[in-house]
């Protein structure tokens, strides 16, 4: 493991002293090497790695279009800011308080069995609104939803029913 070399003691002469040589001290590393590479492969082996969560999106062709009737169509928007507005069909949209979202959604659910839900998210806005916005439907077990992006049209409608 360590050793030292020791130096044979001198002789005195006369009334001077010198000091002795420094003694050589050599540490052997090898033992240090292999207990650290068994510590870091013990905790590569036994560290369960954490995998992304994802959520899967089967988005259909693009050639398809599907008729849905007003009475089921459930649009919500979301602006900039991170505000939801709600309405049926082509109504007017009502603001949607966040923490009520939940509760809106699986009572609007329960009541129409057909209920097709449409997302309008603004580009300009960040990315955990829709992210949210998919949560809270997946929570609220809605199966039947589609994605928009958040158009001139709609950001219209918006500054009307805000004024």
């Amino acid at each position: 493991m360590a050793g030292g070399d020791v130096a044979a003691p001198r002789e005195k002469k006369g009334k001077k002293h010198k000091k002795g040589r420094r003694l050589g001290i050599r540490i052997d590393m090898t033992p240090l090497v292999d207990v650290a590479f068994l510590l870091l492969t013990f905790f590569m082996f036994t560290t369960s790695m954490s995998r992304p969560q994802t959520m899967e999106i089967n988005l259909p062709p693009q050639d398809i279009k599907v008729e849905v009737g007003e009475s089921n169509l459930l649009t919500l928007r979301v602006d900039q800011k991170g505000d939801i507005f709600w309405n049926f069909g082509i109504d007017l949209p009502k603001k949607l308080d966040r923490a009520e979202l939940r509760k809106f959604l699986k009572e609007k659910s329960q009541g129409n069995p057909k209920l097709t839900t449409l997302v309008k998210v603004d580009r300009e806005g960040r990315y955990s609104m829709l992210v949210n916005m998919i949560d809270e439907l997946n929570l609220a077990q809605i199966q039947r939803f589609s994605i928009a992006p958040l158009l001139d049209a709609d950001k219209a409608i918006l500054a009307r029913v805000q004024s």
